[in-house]
């Protein structure tokens, strides 16, 4: 039976149990800051199990697209050691949206994998959360498992949630042992490749709040996750996956470029490797994540490179990752269009990213061999924090790289160090560009030192007009300046790459010039000169007034800054994204995720398409306070930049 047979029948079987089929969400989930990677088939589904979203239907099933590098759910380092741990791999689930709940889930798990795929009931075991004798009742009544064969664990392996916070509840695994002895329980949970878990039911009654705490949610839900790897392993009857069908033809592939054998003690990891890693860059990259410096992107260029390190181990010197893109589509582009769709893009990426990195590994192993040889000659093992810092910061060699190039030649690295010297450059970075609210922060020294008279936020009302009528809620003096809270205000404090308003207080005839603005604790603070000494008290009536053609230049280029983000998309692809602005009224400034340089001739034609746009003079439209749904149906974009050190 093939890879795609054993996933099509479990989507009729659920079919037929008036589960509505439906799509599996991108692997890249922008609407959810909690994830760097969608990690589940529960993902897309947070919303119901909360009560903040719904669904036409009760019952569903799927196959999700899941990566697994950070986190508490990290696999990366098992990667291609064991026969069964994925960067990137297909969970097949079926949920109950507060329709049937324990005794449905185990009884249609037992029948599926006992009647229709016709697994040893002998070798199966379940496993049960150590309170949960509701499931362990279900379990020896709505199947005929050997009760032997049901076990409780504990919150450790019993016990299912997304994340630190969010949907959870016991859940119900199912183990195939497939040693000699498959009477034998000490395998369950024991992480033996010998009795691996094929599935897991979780049943979802609780919400974890930020403190740990457990609420019950208005509805009990199911939400289960199938491996389909190590399903399609078992049900073909290997020892592991990476010798179904799923793996072998880019693992024949792998072979055939490079000239290495699988079969071959010296080649089964790095081919493994290589054959994972493909997986997880094309399927992101199709979603719309690209190899970078920072968050999910320095997750891919991370697995990248290490896909590239260890091509250098069969022999693969130059770039030859994006050869295996097209047998990856082969393989499974009818069930996921998206990768069919988007080939050449992956491909160009990449091979553009491959060809930057090996310039980074040849520099990085001649410096490295240095360090070793002198290291060598002083009978020292250990690579000092200071040089594999070095190697990771003036020759951007990554310190996992170093950290493996180095236990080949017998050496240890200093990592007490290496992060020693990391911090040391995060103080040093934090110290050189410290911004002007944090200056003003210090100056201001808090909210609680100002007199107030009320403790309401500040209105902003700049979007209506550039003159306002207030009132002073709020002052502190400082020296000849004055720092001014307003219970309105029209001017714009920094935010989204637009810098502030300046302007002017008028106090009757007199004027007072404000030089900056910032928000603390939601009230505007205006930062002015009183140089000529005015009398400035709360409760007095005060017009704030913008500098409207300062501002009107702000706009212009702010309007800019979204002509050029749709230009650059259409020119470069749709996987562009805005990474961060600078908007002022001289100049703007636009950053984005692209994989190689912008040719003269792409800059050419962006700039024209934006002229173009900027000369039809499309009358300006304000669409403020949309919901978010309704936003993304009027062609908003939206991308959500996650920090994330690795």
């Amino acid at each position: 039976m093939t890879s795609q047979e054993i996933r099509q029948q479990f989507l009729d079987f659920f079919a037929s149990k008036q589960h509505k089929i439906v799509s599996g969400s991108p692997v890249v989930p922008y609407d959810d800051p909690t994830l760097l990677f969608s990690n589940a088939g529960m993902n897309q589904f947070k919303d119901v199990f909360l009560a903040t979203g719904k669904r036409d239907y009760t019952r569903a099933a799927d196959t999700q697209k899941c990566i697994r590098v950070s986190g508490k759910h990290n696999d990366l380092e098992e990667v291609g050691i064991d026969t069964y741990h994925h960067t990137f791999f297909e969970m097949l689930g079926n949920w109950s949206f507060g329709d049937y709940y324990k005794k449905e889930a185990i009884q249609w798990a037992w029948e599926l994998l006992t009647e229709v795929w016709k697994l040893p009931k002998e070798r199966l075991f379940a496993t049960v959360y150590r309170t949960d004798d509701e499931a362990l009742e279900m379990w020896k009544t709505v199947t005929d498992i050997n009760p032997s064969h049901i076990l409780k664990f504990d919150e450790k392996d019993n016990f299912g949630e997304m994340g630190e916070t969010g949907p959870c509840g016991p859940c119900s695994e199912i183990h195939i042992n497939l040693s000699d002895d498959y009477d034998d329980p000490s395998l369950v949970n024991a992480g033996s490749p010998l009795c691996i878990e094929i599935w897991n039911l979780v049943f979802i009654q609780f919400n974890r709040d930020e403190n740990g705490v457990l609420h019950d949610l208005p509805a009990k839900h199911v939400d289960t996750g199938m491996g389909f790897e190590r399903l399609v392993a078992v049900i073909q009857g290997k020892m592991s996956n990476y010798d179904t069908d799923v793996f072998m033809p880019i693992i024949k592939k792998i072979e055939e470029i490079s000239g290495a054998n699988y079969a071959a003690e010296t080649d089964i990891i790095p081919i493994r490797v290589i054959a994972d890693h493909i997986r997880t860059l094309s399927f992101a990259i199709t979603d719309g994540a690209v190899p970078s410096n920072e968050g999910r992107g320095y997750v891919l260029r991370r697995i990248l490179r290490r896909a590239a390190r260890y091509g250098r181990k069969i022999n693969l010197n130059n770039p030859f990752l994006y050869q295996l893109v097209d047998t990856l589509v082969e393989q499974m582009g009818s069930q996921f269009p998206e990768i069919v769709e988007n080939k050449e893009f992956v491909k160009k990426i990449i091979r553009s990213e491959e060809e930057s990195f090996n310039k980074t590994l040849d520099r990085g192993i001649h410096h490295f061999e240095e360090i070793a040889g002198h290291l060598k000659k002083a009978g020292i093992k250990e690579i000092p924090g200071a040089d594999a810092f070095k190697l990771y910061d003036t020759y951007g060699f990554p310190v996992d790289l170093t950290r493996i190039i180095a236990a080949e030649q017998g050496f240890s690295v200093d990592e007490a160090g290496f992060e020693k010297n990391m911090t040391e450059q995060r103080e040093r970075a934090r110290e050189a560009t410290k911004s002007k609210i944090g200056i003003v922060n210090i100056i201001a020294g808090g909210i609680d030192d100002f007199e107030t008279i009320d403790n309401n936020s500040t209105t902003f009302t700049g979007y209506e007009s550039l003159s306002e009528t207030a009132t002073i809620t709020g002052i502190k003096r400082d020296g000849s300046g004055e720092l001014i809270i307003l219970d309105k205000t029209p001017f714009y404090v920094e935010a989204g790459g637009q810098i502030d308003d300046l302007g002017i207080i008028r106090i009757g005839e007199n004027k007072l010039v404000v030089d900056d603005v910032l928000k603390n604790e939601g009230k505007v603070i205006h930062v002015v000169d009183n140089g000529m000494g005015l009398l400035v008290d709360t409760g007095m009536e005060v017009i704030a007034e913008v500098d409207s053609k300062r501002r009107w230049d702000i706009m212009r280029n702010h309007s800019a800054t979204h002509f050029m983000h749709g230009a650059l998309r259409k020119v470069l692809g749709t996987h562009v994204q805005q990474a961060g602005s600078y908007v002022g009224p001289d100049r703007l400034r636009f950053d984005f995720s692209h994989f190689g340089k912008v040719t003269k001739e792409e800059l050419a034609e962006i700039e024209l398409i934006v002229n173009s746009q900027l000369r039809e003079n499309i009358p300006l439209t304000h669409h403020r306070n949309v919901p978010i749904e309704k936003a993304k149906s009027m062609g908003a974009l939206m991308f959500l930049v996650i920090n994330m050190a690795i």
